[in-house]
């Protein structure tokens, strides 16, 4: 389960303080020296019982005359760092609504990632901000032994069942941390500093089916995966040999399985495309694909 750090410390620093200092020192949660002093600023910044408040206000009061400042901001999360602050960091705020909730009850648990049991593919540190916290069911998994495709067993292992309490901080270590998630009791909000890299989004995150212990699908579907969608759907030639080059050679198993996905979508004969699919070197493409030519098999013809 995440590991919890029992960071004490009574002063406070602001938004603008934290960012300078981790963009001095940087983040690398692998790194315990880095990671400890990551959850020092949390800690402090967490110390500030009004500096959000503070600046909901702030952003609030603008109304239109300037929308830009809100440009990261949505129904649950609130970017802390600007855009572009540091290549290895960025600070956000979560809020997370209770059953009570308008917003809860208006766009279902699942807009807000309750109920929906994943892992991540960064590491980030979490502080419990505001109110009782959400709850979590924590298992553990190992990365390295999964490939990805839906229905593979994953090896879960359960570890228990907590919430983040006001004041707790907790290191959620990538490709390795499993929780579903339950609406906090109280309308709750948590502070992050989240691990960023350039090769993230290549590096995928699972969704689970926790009482068959199995992987049901891929989190992280970026932007080329679409594009690689649409360009083949527009119908050149161009497109559709590029989807069989990525299909068979590209480095990523995701990309891989959006271009095979691609191409069985215009064809006449999506079996075919399939069953060349399955030759292509990837187990999870392999996987993928069997069970769509499985698919295809029960649609009734005619």
């Amino acid at each position: 389960m995440p590991r919890v750090i029992d960071y004490a410390n009574d002063t406070t620093a602001s938004v603008a303080e934290c960012v300078d200092e981790l963009r001095a020192r940087g983040f690398e949660p692998t790194d315990e020296e880095s990671l400890q002093h990551a959850a020092g600023l949390l800690r402090r910044l967490g110390n500030d019982r009004t500096f959000l408040g503070d600046l909901l206000v702030e952003e609030l009061s603008k109304g239109t005359r300037d929308d830009e400042g809100m440009a990261s901001y949505g129904p649950q999360v609130i970017m802390l760092s600007p855009a572009g602050a540091a290549p290895d960091f960025f600070l956000r705020a979560n809020i997370w609504p209770s059953p009570d909730e308008h917003a809860m009850r208006a766009s279902g648990a699942s807009t807000f990632v309750y109920g929906v049991p994943h892992d991540h593919n960064f590491d980030f540190l979490t502080l419990g901000y505001f109110g009782p916290g959400y709850w979590s069911d924590y298992y553990e998994y190992d990365y390295a032994s999964v490939e990805g495709w839906r229905g593979e067993p994953a090896d879960l292992r359960f570890a228990e069942r907590t919430r983040l309490e006001e004041g707790k901080i907790m290191h959620y270590r990538a490709h390795r941390d499993i929780h579903a998630q339950h609406a906090a009791d109280a309308l709750s909000v948590s502070i992050n500093v989240v691990h960023a890299g350039s090769a993230q989004g290549w590096l995928d995150q699972y969704r689970f089916d926790l009482g068959a212990g199995r992987v049901t699908g891929i989190l992280n579907n970026g932007a080329s995966e679409a594009f690689v969608r649409i360009a083949v759907g527009l119908g050149s030639e161009e497109a559709k040999d590029l989807a069989w080059r990525f299909g068979k050679a590209h480095p990523s198993d995701r990309m891989r399985l959006a271009a095979w996905s691609a191409l069985a979508s215009i064809s006449i004969d999506p079996d075919t495309v399939w069953k060349e699919a399955e030759r292509a070197g990837s187990r999870l493409v392999a996987a993928e694909a069997r069970a769509c030519r499985r698919e295809l098999e029960a649609i009734p013809v005619g």
